[in-house]
């Protein structure tokens, strides 16, 4: 099963997939994809370390990510990815230009095929402004395109707003 859950920035939806995860009673692999580039980014991840249970195994993956996820897979867990929006980030910033459009590809090629549960956390960046610089709206644009991909593979779609779900695919 895939899920994915979408907010924006401070939405509660990590909140909401590691409750998810925990609730689903399995054992659980977090996927990080964020570098630490500078102090604030440090003290987000140190946050983030802080909320997590200590018992989950942590994988750090900014760039690989389909790789990685067939490396983990095993049935009778799950995999918690936090957060595609980041991994975007990773794949723009490259100097490889087709790295982007090649791993989002294994991306969505590999989903289906893994055994272990997946729940998939992205911020929704196409609610606001429509960004001026280039790479801000490359980044919401392929962000965007690839949301819209994986929603039509996952098998559930949550919105998170104000750290409440809204359910956009699949039941409760």
């Amino acid at each position: 099963m895939i899920h994915l859950i979408l907010g924006g920035a401070r939405s509660g939806k990590s909140r909401l997939a590691e409750q998810t995860a925990i609730q689903l009673n399995k054992p659980v692999t977090y996927v990080a994809t964020a570098q630490a580039w500078d102090d604030e980014m440090r003290e987000r991840i140190e946050h983030h370390q802080a909320q997590r249970p200590r018992e989950w195994a942590l994988v750090e993956e900014p760039v690989y990510l389909a790789d990685r996820l067939k490396q983990i897979d095993q049935a009778g867990q799950l995999i918690l990815v936090d957060c595609l929006t980041l991994w975007m980030s990773n794949l723009l910033m490259s100097d490889n230009a087709q790295l982007q459009i090649e791993e989002c590809t294994k991306l969505l090629q590999i989903l289906p095929q893994l055994k272990s549960e997946i729940i998939l956390v992205s911020n929704e960046t196409g609610l606001g402004v429509v960004p001026m610089g280039q790479i801000s709206r490359k980044f919401v644009d392929e962000s965007g395109r690839l949301h819209q991909q994986l929603g039509q593979i996952a098998d559930k779609v949550l919105f998170c707003v104000a750290g409440f779900p809204m359910i956009l695919k699949g039941d409760k």
